[in-house]
């Protein structure tokens, strides 16, 4: 018998924007994977009983792999859902240096709407659970201040690539910071996708994304470092950064009626290693402005609905 009368019982946790495949670098396949086996594995022996991950960030389709394993009871690990390669605009036509990817690791790229549908198609063959899409690239502040995001795919685009997933009955993730390629995203989704960090998102976008049930994961800590305000600095001589701009819209967009915040630590092996993901619930709490109660349901209840994992994981059931 477990007395668990003076505890605080909760369900496993749910990292729902996670990057346990580290960016290979110079490591073999298998030392990636091996790699990647044990941050799972500090993941689980920290609460973590369940992840979304967001790319295997040049890694193919070694997430799929790992997912199955953990199925089978061969890896020690959360239940996961993966993404694989992701799919990046390359512009409206290849670039003279643009080679194709023998190895099918990196990122898939396209330069249509017609290679849009097609990668989609590609990934959900696969055996990815979700898409990852990246309507919005980097950013820039104008001489006046003004938050500056590179757009990615047109809107046609973004549209395709929501619409054959919807088809093929997969969700999307969009990494978006803001500007058009936000909007094009919050404008292509369907109920059920997810908007990931959003630093310049509005309250007119907050409100669509309530209307339209788009989830919202903006992984506090990962986008609130220090060195991201040290380059920030560098580049404006001082005058500007985003992550005054980040944690004011955060705060904002949570407030929103109708938002169904999930949490996700953006962990990738670098600035917060597997193991710290919990980190997160005081971000949501301290900058986001969540109650207590509202930060745990954003990484137990809120995180198994955007995975529509709800009648399974995320809850505590007699």
């Amino acid at each position: 018998v477990i007395d668990l009368s003076q505890a605080t019982v909760l369900p496993g946790l749910i990292d729902a924007h996670n990057h346990f495949m580290t960016a290979r670098g110079k490591m073999t396949a298998d030392q990636a994977l091996l790699v990647a086996t044990k941050r799972l594995r500090d993941g689980l022996v920290n609460g973590f009983t369940a992840m979304k991950e967001m790319t295997s960030h040049g890694n193919g389709y070694q997430d799929v792999t790992l997912r199955d394993m953990i199925n089978l009871g061969v890896v020690s690990g959360p239940r996961v859902q993966v993404s694989g390669r992701g799919i990046v605009w390359g512009g409206p036509t290849p670039s003279p240096d643009e080679k194709p990817d023998p190895g099918l690791l990196n990122a898939i790229v396209v330069h249509s709407v017609e290679e849009a549908r097609a990668a989609v198609r590609f990934e959900v063959e696969h055996g990815v659970d979700h898409i990852k899409l990246y309507p919005a690239g980097a950013y820039k502040f104008s001489p006046g201040g003004e938050l500056q995001v590179e757009e990615k795919y047109p809107l046609e685009v973004m549209q395709a690539l929501d619409d054959e997933a919807e088809r093929l009955g997969v969700k999307t993730g969009s990494h978006a910071y803001g500007g058009a390629g936000l909007q094009n995203a919050i404008t292509a989704g369907h109920a059920g996708d997810s908007i990931e960090h959003g630093q310049g998102l509005t309250q007119e976008m907050c409100n669509t994304m309530a209307q339209k049930g788009l989830f919202y994961s903006p992984t506090i800590l990962e986008y609130t470092q220090p060195s991201i305000e040290d380059t920030d600095a560098k580049n404006t001589g001082g005058k500007y950064g985003i992550v005054p701009i980040f944690k004011k819209n955060v705060r904002m967009c949570i407030a929103t009626k109708g938002i169904v915040t999930v949490f996700g630590s953006g962990s990738q092996g670098a600035a917060w290693r597997e193991g710290s993901n919990a980190l997160e619930f005081t971000a949501l709490v301290k900058v986001g402005g969540m109650t207590p109660a509202g930060a745990l349901q954003a990484g137990t209840i809120n995180a198994a609905t955007e995975m529509r994992w709800q009648n399974d994981v995320g809850s505590i059931t007699k």
